[in-house]
């Protein structure tokens, strides 16, 4: 049976104060008062039975993931007690698959992205499971066409394209993953049309996923055994507890998919977003004439160009004079006033924050 996880793990450090450490971002009321996880989830409820999507999140947001999709089963939500990257993650929701259905294939998508239209990302997800079911020792992941030679993303380079019978998708064969590269490269990558953006997005069969873990990251074996062993007894929690910690700390492309043999793509040709950062908002929300992007229900703004401004308070006004490239993000509790350049040593401000006792704040 075909299955979809949502990775709603992330904690958006570059969109604080409005992500926190017990709300992330993918619960940030955005997008015309939806969430970027409500929204994946919309996207996947045509193709999937909710009883067949899971959602992947740690321990502290596990109460807001379930306020966030009630149309979920409750058990269908799974938290991870500490953080372990992509590769523990999705090492976890394969164990628990394969137990429950030994010829699960599963579909792996994170809910801080943005895809339109929806239908694209649709066709590609029916594409890829009629190729797994010729091709049950294959992974797949998901490119991106890319629309600018981008230095934030990671590449993945195509090649020996073949037909997929039944598909509208054409299904290619990785030579390679490259990480963030320099603008020159970037541009020879877009230049070649050789190159996808990296979507972080796969399908495989759990068994596939897994005898890959247990050959290329063999110390992750024992503690999945222990942990589907466990699954849906009385020891489930307390196994959980104890041997996911146990599991290495490294991605998915790191442990396997650079590694593996069989990893095939597929390329999707839409609008795509992953809502990383306050300049992202830029691309999904319209600019005022003064190209500010505003997302507030209430704003004065007097000679100001080129702003961000951010609050979900909608009976909060901001006012503003006489600004420029100033990004401004406002909570009851903390607000981020700096410049749009600035937005990349966030890091540095939280870490500052935490070492003077400030965490009430993260």
């Amino acid at each position: 049976m075909n299955y979809a996880v949502i990775m709603a793990g992330g904690t958006g450090k570059r969109l604080w104060p409005l992500s926190r450490r017990k709300r992330p971002k993918q619960v940030l009321k955005l997008l015309d008062g939806q969430t970027l996880l409500g929204r994946c989830f919309e996207r996947l409820v045509p193709v999937f039975d909710a009883r067949n999507i899971l959602a992947l999140t740690n321990i502290e947001y596990a109460d807001v993931v379930h306020e966030n999709l009630p149309d979920l089963p409750f058990n269908n939500v799974i938290a991870e007690p500490v953080v372990r990257d992509t590769a523990g993650a999705i090492a976890l929701a394969a164990t628990v698959l394969a137990k429950n259905d030994p010829d699960a294939v599963m579909a792996l998508l994170t809910a801080d992205q943005l895809i339109e239209p929806p239908e694209v990302l649709q066709q590609a997800l029916a594409d890829a499971f009629k190729f797994i079911s010729g091709h049950p020792e294959a992974l797949i992941t998901f490119g991106i066409k890319p629309t600018f030679p981008s230095t934030q993303l990671g590449y993945i380079k195509c090649a020996d394209p073949r037909e997929c019978p039944k598909c509208r998708n054409t299904v290619y064969s990785v030579e390679a993953f490259k990480e963030k590269p320099n603008q020159e490269t970037a541009k020879q990558y877009v230049e070649s049309g050789e190159y996808s953006w990296n979507s972080g997005m796969f399908v495989w069969r759990a068994k596939t996923i897994l005898a890959n873990l247990q050959k290329f990251l063999p110390e992750a074996t024992e503690p999945l055994r222990r942990i589907g062993n466990a699954w849906d007894t009385p020891a489930q929690e307390k196994t959980l507890q104890e041997w996911f910690p146990k599991l290495p700390k490294i991605s998915i492309d790191y442990a396997v998919m650079e590694k593996a043999a069989e990893v095939h793509a597929i390329q999707l040709d839409c609008q795509w977003l992953d809502m990383g950062s306050f300049a992202a908002l830029a691309d999904v929300i319209k600019s005022d004439e003064n190209n500010n992007v505003v997302v507030a229900g209430t704003s004065e703004l007097l000679d100001c160009r080129n702003d961000i401004i951010v609050t979900e308070e909608k009976g909060h006004l901001i006012a503003a004079i006489g600004i420029q490239d100033i990004v401004i993000a406002h909570t009851p509790d903390a607000t981020l006033v700096c410049h749009v350049s600035q937005t990349e040593r966030l890091k540095t401000l939280l870490e500052r924050i935490e070492q003077r006792g400030r965490t009430k704040y993260l």
